[in-house]
């Protein structure tokens, strides 16, 4: 289908953006990298009479060192974020979950910030920025505030940033030197996970000191598997420790049922999965 009429502007700043945003109300759209509005467009689901483009902006590209995290701009491409080196060896759990996320098209055209902000439950960016700790930050007509992972995502495609605010960038504690691994379950390649666990370990010699856990697709939004990170600290990292700890990975969810399996089902996942990220990333 051919999308409705609308109007179209690329701003060259945040401020501009702002401005756009404020002068066309609810009748707005922000732009990004498009593999998320593009096809609502074209299917005629959403059809604002304004569309801002961010992809003139700068300000909002690249990966930069920002003390104890690291900072990515929000229009900063999947693939750029997975090939970045300071985000290789500080938040590796990011750089494994990106060589997961669709296929080499739509990570070269994609947005980080994009995709964070359009908060798709099943999406494989929130679990890992959650278990990380990240914070996002978030420009609107009263200035730039920080937003905690945890109060970010507020529900299916919500999340914290308000209509009239722009994501411009998400901060990423520095996990230097921890374990990672993205365990993403599909039936067919490029597909969205049914179930996907995000895991990084810390280890103390053969214990595991911390651990990070984060789920994809168990919920309305991403979650973290608290009660697996708190059976987790001070265990041996062995298979057993981990089985046993990987039990408690369905606390607090309420996974979806549909075509690709019912709520039952992605709770076994979640188990299964919890426990071979947890693994891998322990190295055991």
């Amino acid at each position: 289908m051919i999308p409705a009429r609308f109007d179209y502007v690329a701003p060259a700043t945040v401020e501009e953006a702002l401005a756009a945003l404020a002068e066309h109300g609810d009748d707005a759209k922000l732009i990004a990298g498009g593999q998320s509005l593009l096809p609502v467009l074209r299917m005629r689901l959403n059809a604002p009479e304004m569309v801002v483009d961010l992809g003139r902006i700068e300000s909002l590209r690249g990966v930069s060192d920002d003390g104890d995290a690291i900072l990515v701009g929000a229009m900063t491409t999947h693939a750029e974020v997975g090939v970045d080196p300071l985000v290789a060896e500080h938040a590796a759990l990011v750089a494994k979950a990106i060589t997961h996320l669709a296929d080499a098209q739509v990570r070269h055209r994609g947005t980080f910030g994009g995709a964070l902000a359009h908060a798709d439950p099943a999406g494989d960016l929130g679990a890992p920025v959650l278990a990380l700790g990240g914070e996002f930050l978030v420009a609107g007509p009263g200035g730039t505030r920080t937003v905690a992972a945890d109060d970010f995502f507020v529900d299916y495609f919500t999340t914290a940033v308000g209509e009239d605010e722009i994501l411009t960038g998400v901060r990423l504690p520095k996990h230097t030197g921890w374990g990672a691994h993205y365990e993403k379950f599909v039936r067919i390649a490029h597909q969205w996970p049914i179930v996907a666990v995000a895991a990084a370990v810390r280890l103390d010699g053969d214990t595991i000191a911390e651990a990070r856990v984060g789920l994809t697709n168990m919920g309305s939004t991403p979650l973290r598997a608290r009660a697996v990170e708190e059976a987790l600290a001070g265990q041996p990292a062995t298979e057993d420790a981990v089985r046993r700890a990987a039990e408690l990975a369905v606390e607090g969810t309420n996974p979806p049922s549909d075509l690709n399996g019912d709520a039952d089902y992605r709770r076994h996942l979640a188990k299964v999965l919890t426990r071979r990220a947890v693994l891998t990333a322990a190295g055991v």
